[in-house]
């Protein structure tokens, strides 16, 4: 483990370098002056020059490059050029909403995408399986911004069922403020018996979760419907069924082990997905996590914020595989960590 974990750190620091240099690199040859940005539009050409020199926007690429990456080290990710606060504080204070929404919808995709597939492969061939399967197939072709404004028709406008955008209502800021404890609402409001905003909370994040886990419920329905097909046609199967043992007990617990490692790895996998469809939705549904404020850094070519949330999401990608990677060596024996 320790030789697996030493070897998986050594290349993440290679994987990171390259995206920080790529990105870096990328930002920097935009047909846009971040000094400018900084300083407003219409600030003299005198302040621009000096808020390029004091950003160090004068100096040599490769250098800004070295002088990014020793800030980096020291904990220092820079400063916004469009909120002037720092990235790691602008990241902090979005992140928990970001990740509360993540995990709605891995909760989502993985209960549901699981429970489809298992059923479409006890249905094989039948109607049942069929349609899973188109209903697997429109949740990976649907783009989720366009998915999440028909649900917000449908669900907001047209039933009156759901909110259609927030955290949670915007009143019970007044009426019953929330103790922040970890920056997740769903959390702080449960320990902190507001239930007040926590019943909000989970009203306002329906949508938005249903939304950005529609592409991997897909995708993991899939993914276990073909591992399930193969594993009842296995002869451990049907000794166990000659045995006696109990149908469910056969398909939930020795046929879904086995089908699980491929849908474990396909689920690390769509979380880069769920990362990038996760801003989408966060605009769509006027979600206050890191959606609003890349896209503003992106417009304003706010360099230091697009490095940040960059890397955040490099770092994510990483230490999801590797749990995925330790997931499918418990899952399975056969598996060995290299």
């Amino acid at each position: 483990m320790a030789r697996f974990l030493a070897r998986r750190a050594a290349t993440a620091m290679v994987v990171l370098l390259g995206v920080s240099f790529i990105t870096f690199m990328l930002a920097r040859v935009v047909p846009a002056d971040p000094a400018a940005s900084y300083v407003g539009q219409h600030a003299r050409p005198a302040e621009v020059e000096e808020a390029r020199r004091a950003l160090g926007l004068d100096r040599p690429l490769l250098e800004q490059y070295w002088t990014y990456l020793k800030d980096v080290a020291s904990g220092d990710w820079g400063t916004s050029i469009g909120t002037k606060r720092s990235v790691l504080s602008e990241i902090g204070s979005r992140f928990p909403a970001t990740l509360e929404l993540l995990l709605a919808a891995i909760a989502i995709a993985a209960v549901l995408g699981t429970v489809l597939g298992v059923v479409a492969a006890r249905r094989h061939g039948r109607g049942l399986d069929a349609a899973l399967r188109l209903f697997s197939t429109a949740g990976i072709s649907m783009p989720a911004f366009w998915l999440g404004l028909v649900l917000q028709i449908v669900f907001c406008y047209r039933l009156g069922l759901l909110p259609p955008t927030g955290r949670y209502a915007s009143d019970l800021q007044f009426t019953s403020p929330v103790e922040q404890i970890t920056g997740f609402v769903l959390f702080d409001s449960l320990v902190t018996g507001n239930f007040a905003v926590f019943g909000s909370a989970v009203e306002h994040l329906l949508l938005p979760a249903l939304t950005l886990a529609a592409y991997p419920t897909g995708v993991i329905a899939r993914m276990v419907r073909a591992s399930m097909l193969e594993a009842l046609s296995q002869d451990y199967v049907r000794a166990a069924r000659a045995y006696g043992v109990r149908e469910r007990v056969v398909v939930w617990r020795i046929a879904l082990r086995n089908a699980l490692p491929p849908a474990t790895t396909v689920l690390g996998l769509t979380l880069a997905y769920l990362l990038t469809g996760a801003f989408f939705v966060e605009v769509v549904f006027n979600w206050p996590g890191l959606g609003q404020f890349t896209a503003d850094a992106l417009l304003s070519s706010d360099y230091p914020a697009i490095m940040g949330v960059t890397l955040l999401g490099a770092i994510g990608y990483i230490l999801v595989n590797l749990a995925v990677d330790l997931v499918q060596a418990r899952l399975d024996p056969r598996v060995r960590l290299s």
